[in-house]
Protein backbone atom coordinates (compact mmCIF):
# COMPACT_ATOMS: atom_id res chain seq x y z
CA UNK A 1 0.00 0.00 0.00
CA UNK A 2 1.07 3.57 -0.59
CA UNK A 3 1.58 6.27 2.03
CA UNK A 4 -1.72 7.83 0.92
CA UNK A 5 -3.61 4.59 1.60
CA UNK A 6 -2.17 4.44 5.09
CA UNK A 7 -3.04 8.11 5.62
CA UNK A 8 -6.68 7.48 4.62
CA UNK A 9 -6.86 4.53 7.02
CA UNK A 10 -5.36 6.74 9.72
CA UNK A 11 -8.04 9.37 9.10
CA UNK A 12 -10.80 6.75 9.22
CA UNK A 13 -9.63 5.32 12.54
CA UNK A 14 -9.00 8.82 13.95
CA UNK A 15 -12.65 9.57 13.19
CA UNK A 16 -13.64 6.48 15.16
CA UNK A 17 -11.48 7.75 18.04
CA UNK A 18 -13.72 10.81 18.27
CA UNK A 19 -16.96 8.85 18.11
CA UNK A 20 -15.97 6.00 20.43
CA UNK A 21 -14.17 8.41 22.77
CA UNK A 22 -17.18 10.72 23.09
CA UNK A 23 -19.40 7.76 23.98
CA UNK A 24 -16.82 6.22 26.31
CA UNK A 25 -15.92 9.35 28.26
CA UNK A 26 -19.49 9.98 29.42
CA UNK A 27 -19.56 9.74 33.21
CA UNK A 28 -15.82 8.94 33.36
CA UNK A 29 -12.97 11.24 34.38
CA UNK A 30 -11.30 12.22 31.12
CA UNK A 31 -7.78 11.56 32.47
CA UNK A 32 -8.80 8.09 33.64
CA UNK A 33 -10.28 7.45 30.19
CA UNK A 34 -6.96 8.42 28.57
CA UNK A 35 -5.00 6.20 30.98
CA UNK A 36 -7.23 3.22 30.20
CA UNK A 37 -7.03 3.88 26.46
CA UNK A 38 -3.25 4.21 26.65
CA UNK A 39 -2.88 0.88 28.46
CA UNK A 40 -4.86 -0.83 25.69
CA UNK A 41 -2.73 0.85 23.04
CA UNK A 42 0.48 -0.30 24.77
CA UNK A 43 -0.62 -3.95 24.72
CA UNK A 44 -1.92 -3.66 21.17
CA UNK A 45 1.24 -2.02 19.81
CA UNK A 46 3.63 -4.39 21.59
CA UNK A 47 1.54 -7.33 20.43
CA UNK A 48 2.05 -6.26 16.84
CA UNK A 49 5.80 -5.76 17.36
CA UNK A 50 6.15 -9.20 18.97
CA UNK A 51 4.14 -10.94 16.22
CA UNK A 52 6.27 -9.21 13.57
CA UNK A 53 9.42 -10.31 15.39
CA UNK A 54 10.81 -6.77 15.75
CA UNK A 55 10.99 -6.53 19.55
CA UNK A 56 14.77 -7.03 19.68
CA UNK A 57 15.23 -4.02 17.39
CA UNK A 58 14.34 -1.83 20.39
CA UNK A 59 17.98 -1.97 21.44
CA UNK A 60 19.14 -0.79 18.01
CA UNK A 61 17.34 2.57 18.19
CA UNK A 62 19.81 5.45 18.38
CA UNK A 63 19.87 7.81 21.35
CA UNK A 64 18.87 10.68 19.03
CA UNK A 65 15.79 8.78 17.85
CA UNK A 66 14.92 7.75 21.41
CA UNK A 67 14.96 11.39 22.55
CA UNK A 68 12.59 12.46 19.79
CA UNK A 69 10.36 9.41 20.21
CA UNK A 70 10.17 10.28 23.92
CA UNK A 71 9.22 13.88 23.10
CA UNK A 72 6.65 12.62 20.60
CA UNK A 73 5.18 10.37 23.29
CA UNK A 74 4.87 13.28 25.72
CA UNK A 75 3.21 15.39 23.01
CA UNK A 76 0.85 12.49 22.22
CA UNK A 77 -0.09 12.11 25.87
CA UNK A 78 -0.77 15.81 26.29
CA UNK A 79 -2.78 15.86 23.07
CA UNK A 80 -4.92 12.93 24.22
CA UNK A 81 -5.50 14.42 27.68
CA UNK A 82 -6.69 17.71 26.22
CA UNK A 83 -8.67 15.97 23.47
CA UNK A 84 -10.59 13.75 25.86
CA UNK A 85 -11.33 16.68 28.16
CA UNK A 86 -12.62 18.63 25.15
CA UNK A 87 -14.74 15.63 24.08
CA UNK A 88 -16.16 15.38 27.58
CA UNK A 89 -17.13 19.06 27.59
CA UNK A 90 -18.05 19.62 23.94
CA UNK A 91 -19.68 18.07 20.92
CA UNK A 92 -17.54 15.60 18.96
CA UNK A 93 -18.67 17.26 15.72
CA UNK A 94 -17.03 20.48 16.90
CA UNK A 95 -14.10 19.13 18.90
CA UNK A 96 -12.76 16.81 16.17
CA UNK A 97 -12.42 19.50 13.48
CA UNK A 98 -10.67 21.85 15.89
CA UNK A 99 -8.30 19.03 16.84
CA UNK A 100 -7.45 18.69 13.16
CA UNK A 101 -5.82 22.11 13.28
CA UNK A 102 -2.89 19.87 14.14
CA UNK A 103 -2.65 19.09 10.42
CA UNK A 104 -2.23 22.74 9.45
CA UNK A 105 0.18 23.29 12.33
CA UNK A 106 2.21 20.23 11.29
CA UNK A 107 2.42 21.55 7.73
CA UNK A 108 3.71 24.92 8.97
CA UNK A 109 6.15 23.28 11.40
CA UNK A 110 7.45 20.97 8.65
CA UNK A 111 8.38 24.06 6.64
CA UNK A 112 10.00 25.79 9.63
CA UNK A 113 11.71 22.95 11.49
CA UNK A 114 12.22 20.24 8.88
CA UNK A 115 13.08 22.48 5.95
CA UNK A 116 10.34 21.01 3.76
CA UNK A 117 9.43 23.12 0.76
CA UNK A 118 5.97 24.67 0.56
CA UNK A 119 3.91 23.62 -2.46
CA UNK A 120 0.61 25.06 -3.55
CA UNK A 121 -1.20 21.85 -2.59
CA UNK A 122 -0.02 21.61 1.01
CA UNK A 123 -0.30 25.36 1.64
CA UNK A 124 -3.79 25.56 0.15
CA UNK A 125 -4.85 22.39 1.96
CA UNK A 126 -3.64 23.75 5.31
CA UNK A 127 -5.45 27.04 4.66
CA UNK A 128 -8.66 25.19 3.85
CA UNK A 129 -8.36 23.23 7.11
CA UNK A 130 -7.99 26.48 9.03
CA UNK A 131 -10.99 27.91 7.17
CA UNK A 132 -13.01 24.80 8.02
CA UNK A 133 -12.12 25.10 11.68
CA UNK A 134 -13.13 28.76 11.69
CA UNK A 135 -16.50 27.82 10.20
CA UNK A 136 -16.87 25.07 12.80
CA UNK A 137 -16.13 27.47 15.66
CA UNK A 138 -17.91 30.64 14.54
CA UNK A 139 -20.87 29.46 12.46
CA UNK A 140 -23.54 27.61 14.39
Amino acid sequence: MSWASYAVLSAFFAALVAIFGKIGVQGVDSNLAVAFRTAIIVFFAWGIVVVQGNASDLFKISRHSLVFLFLSAIATGLSWLFYYKALQLGEASRVAPIDKLSVALAVAMAFIFLGEKPHIGNVLGACLIVAGVLVTVFVS
